[in-house]
């Protein structure tokens, strides 16, 4: 009985080892087109990294979001320039059509019950685009200039459906609820 118990032990110690070492994270991303990032962080919810550029001269960022997402879902990730959390941010949000191509666009996020649809920022947005391989989705983008210097509080969301190319509304879960911070575009 004691044997089966260590080889048990052993047998799930050499899994966790294999799950933990064969994570994927964002300093070993590899993006379409040769695109290279100099910074990124590895975001602690919903299995999401953030990559950017951060251009001192312009006091703008190229970023790049990537999340797991299954095919019919979509991700979105923001900047809250007013405060924090989700109402009030300025979101990305991009999903996939059903012919396979992507869809991404600008939001407002006024409410807890936004409307989704495409729409104006607070700030400037160019060379938006996205794309989905690997069970992963990628929001490519140039945000800027930033206003309030380098910092900036940031959400990120993935929900499991859209609906008439309308993102519906995501889980309530703790992971969800959570998925905001704080970055420095100019700490690499």
């Amino acid at each position: 009985m004691a044997s089966f118990f260590i080889v048990n032990l052993l047998l799930n110690v050499l899994v966790s080892v294999f799950v933990v070492s064969s994570a994927k994270t964002c300093s070993n991303s590899t993006f379409s087109l040769n695109r290279v990032f100099s910074s990124c962080t590895d975001l602690p919810y919903l299995g999401a990294h953030l990559h950017w550029n951060y251009i001192p001269s312009l006091r703008k960022v190229a970023i790049a979001y990537r999340a797991r997402q299954i095919s019919t879902g979509w991700i979105a990730w923001a900047i809250n320039p007013t405060g924090t959390g989700m109402v009030g941010s300025q979101a990305l949000v991009a999903f996939r059509n059903a012919n396979g191509s992507m869809t991404v666009y600008p939001t407002s996020i006024t409410s807890y019950n936004p409307s989704m649809l495409p729409g104006e920022l607070s700030f400037q947005v160019s060379n938006i685009s996205a794309e989905y391989k690997h069970n992963e989705m990628t929001i490519y983008a140039i945000v800027g200039p930033l206003e309030n210097e380098t910092i900036v509080n940031h959400v990120w969301q993935a929900g499991n459906s859209v609906s008439s190319n309308i993102p519906l509304i995501h889980s309530t879960s703790s992971s969800h609820l959570q998925s905001t911070g704080i970055i420095d575009f100019q700490k690499a």
